[in-house]
C-alpha cells in the first residue's frame, strides 16, 4: 500500500472516530429530550386527528338522522317507519357494521330531533363525543342540555363526569341560586349553586366546622370541581387584623372566569342574620388590603345547614355581594333528592312571584326566563 493510500485511510479513520464521538458524546444534544418532543408531535396530532374523526362521525349521525326524519318519518309514511328502519339497518350493518343497527339509527333519528338546529351540533361537535350526546339528547329542556354540553366543553368533563353533574342536578341548583338573586345583585348570576352536594368529603354526622374544613382542603379537587370552573384556592384561616383585633376568613379563593376573590365561610346549622356583618367587613378588608388592580370587587358566600332562604331574601345580602347557600354532606337517595329540587325549586319561584307583585319591586328582565313553564316540568 503507498504511504497515500495509508494517509487516506488513517484519515477516514479519524473522520469517523469524530463522527462517532459527535453522536456519543455532544452534550449539545439531549436524545432523551429529542424523543420526548418528536413523542409530543406523534400524541398531539394523533390527538387531533381522532377529535376530527370524533366530530365527523357526530355530524354523520346527525345528517343521517335529519334525513330520515324527513324522508320515511313524514305525514303517511310514519306508518311504516318500523318496517323500514329495520331494513335499512340490516343493509348498513351488513355493509358498514354494528354502529348503523336499529336501535342506533333511532338514536340519530332522536339526535337530529332534539338538535334540530345544526348549528347547535356544530358548536359542540369537536369537543363532545357522540357518547356525551346520547345521554345530552336525553334532557327535555333545551337551556339545561346547553348547560350541560357547555359546562362539559369548559371544564374537558369526560361522559361519566358530565353524567354525574346531570345526576346530581348542577342545571338545577343553579338556577335556585339564581332565583334568589335580584336585579340590583353584587352576586353574579351563574356562579354559584343551592345546595351544595359536599357527599365526597365523607363527614361524620356530628362534624365541627373544622372538620369540614380539613375535609374541604383533603379534597380540595371534588370541593372545586362541584362548585364548578375558574376557582383556585388561595388561603385557609385568612388572618385580617384592624385595630390590633384578629378576624379570621374560614377560606379565601379567587376565580378566574370573574377576576375577584371569594370569600367563603362554613357554619354549622341555620342561617343567622349576624353572619350578614361578619361577612361584609370581610370583603370591605379583602376590598382594601388584598383587592389588586385590575380586579373586581370581592364577593363571598355563607355555606350553612339550612339557607333560611325567606331570612336572606328578606335581608337582600345579594346587594352587598353576599350569596348564602345549604350544603348537605350526603346525596339522597335518587327519588328523594329529584323530590327536594323541585320543591326547592318552586319555593324559589313563589318567592321571586312575591317580589314581581311589590308594588316598588323590581326585577331584572332576564329573570323572567325563570319563572317560564319548561319541557322537562
Amino acid at each position: 500500500m503507498t504511504k497515500q493510500k495509508i494517509a487516506q485511510a488513517n484519515h477516514e479513520k479519524k473522520i469517523k472516530k469524530v463522527e462517532a464521538t459527535s453522536i456519543e458524546g455532544d452534550a449539545s444534544v439531549d436524545e432523551g429530550a429529542l424523543f420526548s418532543r418528536v413523542a409530543e408531535i406523534i400524541e398531539n396530532r394523533k390527538a387531533r386527528a381522532a377529535a376530527y374523526v370524533n366530530q365527523e362521525v357526530t355530524l354523520m349521525y346527525w345528517e343521517i338522522g335529519r334525513y330520515i326524519n324527513e324522508t320515511i318519518l313524514e305525514d303517511e309514511r310514519a306508518r311504516y317507519g318500523k318496517r323500514i328502519f329495520a331494513t335499512l339497518s340490516r343493509k348498513l350493518v351488513e355493509q358498514y357494521g354494528r354502529s348503523f343497527e336499529e336501535k342506533n339509527l333511532y338514536r340519530m333519528s332522536r339526535f337530529a330531533r332534539v338538535y334540530f338546529d345544526f348549528d347547535d351540533v356544530v358548536k359542540f361537535a369537536p369537543y363532545l363525543s357522540w357518547s356525551h350526546f346520547r345521554d345530552l339528547m336525553r334532557i327535555d329542556d333545551k337551556s339545561a342540555r346547553e348547560y350541560y354540553a357547555s359546562d362539559a366543553v369548559e371544564r374537558r368533563l369526560g361522559v361519566r363526569a358530565m353524567q354525574k353533574q346531570i345526576a346530581r342536578k348542577a342545571y338545577e341548583r343553579r338556577e335556585i341560586a339564581n332565583l334568589g338573586l335580584s336585579e340590583e345583585s353584587e352576586v353574579p348570576f351563574n356562579v354559584f349553586k343551592d345546595p351544595f352536594i359536599l357527599d365526597t368529603l365523607d363527614l361524620k354526622e356530628n362534624h365541627h366546622e373544622a372538620d369540614l374544613e380539613k375535609a374541604i382542603l383533603i379534597e380540595l379537587e371534588a370541593f372545586i370541581l362541584e362548585f364548578g370552573s375558574g376557582f383556585s384556592f388561595i388561603e385557609r384561616q385568612k388572618r385580617m387584623t384592624m385595630d390590633g383585633d384578629d378576624f379570621v376568613l374560614d377560606l379565601l379563593f379567587f376565580n378566574r372566569n370573574l377576576n375577584r376573590l371569594v370569600a367563603m365561610e362554613l357554619k354549622l346549622g341555620k342561617f343567622k342574620p349576624a353572619y350578614k356583618g361578619q361577612m361584609d367587613f370581610y370583603l370591605r378588608w379583602l376590598n382594601r388590603f388584598e383587592r389588586t388592580a385590575g380586579e373586581e370587587a370581592p364577593i363571598g358566600i355563607i355555606l350553612c345547614t339550612t339557607a333560611s332562604r325567606e331570612q336572606v331574601e328578606f335581608m337582600e345580602l345579594d346587594k352587598s355581594g353576599i350569596a348564602v347557600a345549604e350544603y348537605w354532606t350526603t346525596l339522597p337517595p335518587k327519588v328523594e333528592f329529584e323530590r327536594k329540587i323541585r320543591e326547592m325549586m318552586q319555593e324559589a319561584r313563589e318567592r321571586l312571584e312575591r317580589r314581581k307583585l311589590m308594588p316598588d319591586g323590581k326585577v331584572q328582565k332576564q329573570l323572567d326566563y325563570y319563572f317560564e313553564e319548561k319541557d322537562d316540568e
